[in-house]
């Protein structure tokens, strides 16, 4: 679980990229219908990472901490701007639960209400929605819905669901005075006039890792359709045989999807240098695609 008690910004960058990657990679509980697909990211305008703490009695509160960055003209990341989170609800929820939040900013003008700075109430004028999960296709994500703003929870390590209507995010000026050594505004950081920060550089590679992968989906959505429409494979990937080991069950959720069981060799017929990828092996006849990380290559 990770800490929202509002912290200094780098503790903030680092707790970010580690949320990404949480909401993003998949694992054994993350199949690739539970992540965060990276053209979500790879094309985002902003987006906001906090860890959020929840309690109730009769009535709910919600507080909690974490950061926003927003896209730069020239494609790169702005610094990271710290924000705080506020909210207060009805309902008959008892307890006491963390969880961690990701917002995706689609719209510039999503982006100008976070750098206005001040209190944001979400909501009103940006509509908000449940991103969504797993390899969507984009024309699918863009035709079903035009929200400013995609929300994404986790509780207890699952996804979730969430209300963000009427919850207020504030901006943290006395943590950005801090970190960057002079009062700083929100918009100024957003809009670039600050270079980013080394000390958050694992949450830079954590977000450029999200357009290399977008990348290379795209590259090997072309391969696999030119595949399916002409035999032989003619794909610009390792094409030696390769035994694997499945660490995991996988159950297919798409045609062209290998399943297979724990346990279970492999025959990797395609393959790239990342196991963060998506492979093409056969099983008992079948052939077809799977996520790369859930197998072990064999040394025998």
């Amino acid at each position: 679980v990770n800490n929202p008690i509002p912290s200094n910004l780098k503790s903030e960058a680092k707790k970010a990229a580690k949320i990404l990657r949480e909401f993003t990679e998949i694992t054994s509980r993350n199949g690739p219908d539970k992540i965060i697909p990276p053209h979500v990211i790879a094309k985002a305008k902003g987006l906001a990472v906090l860890s959020v703490i929840k309690a109730g009695f009769l009535v709910t509160a919600r507080g909690g901490s974490g950061i926003v960055l927003a896209r730069l003209p020239n494609g790169t990341w702005s610094a990271p701007s710290a924000i705080g989170i506020a909210g207060l609800g009805g309902g008959f929820e008892i307890g006491i639960e963390v969880s961690d939040l990701v917002i995706i900013l689609n719209h510039e003008r999503a982006v100008e209400a976070f750098a206005k700075g001040g209190n944001l109430t979400l909501g009103g004028n940006l509509t908000v929605a449940i991103g969504p999960l797993g390899r969507n296709l984009e024309g699918d994500v863009s035709l079903r819905s035009s929200a400013a703003v995609y929300t994404y929870c986790k509780s207890r390590g699952l996804f979730a669901g969430v209300s963000l209507e009427g919850t207020c995010l504030i901006e943290r000026k006395e943590t950005n005075r801090k970190f960057y050594g002079q009062d700083i505004r929100a918009s100024s950081i957003l809009f670039g006039d600050v270079p980013f920060p080394p000390q958050a550089d694992d949450l830079y590679e954590t977000l450029a890792s999200f357009t290399e992968v977008y990348e290379n989906e795209e590259q090997r959505g072309k391969a696999v359709r030119e595949q399916r429409v002409s035999r032989p494979i003619s794909m610009s990937m390792s094409t030696i045989p390769v035994e694997v080991t499945a660490l995991y069950s996988f159950e297919g959720q798409q045609p062209g999807d290998l399943s297979f069981k724990a346990g279970d060799k492999i025959t990797v017929t395609t393959k790239t240098n990342s196991q963060f990828d998506w492979w093409e092996g056969t099983i008992g006849g079948q052939t077809g695609i799977f996520p790369a990380n859930y197998v072990a290559i064999s040394n025998d």
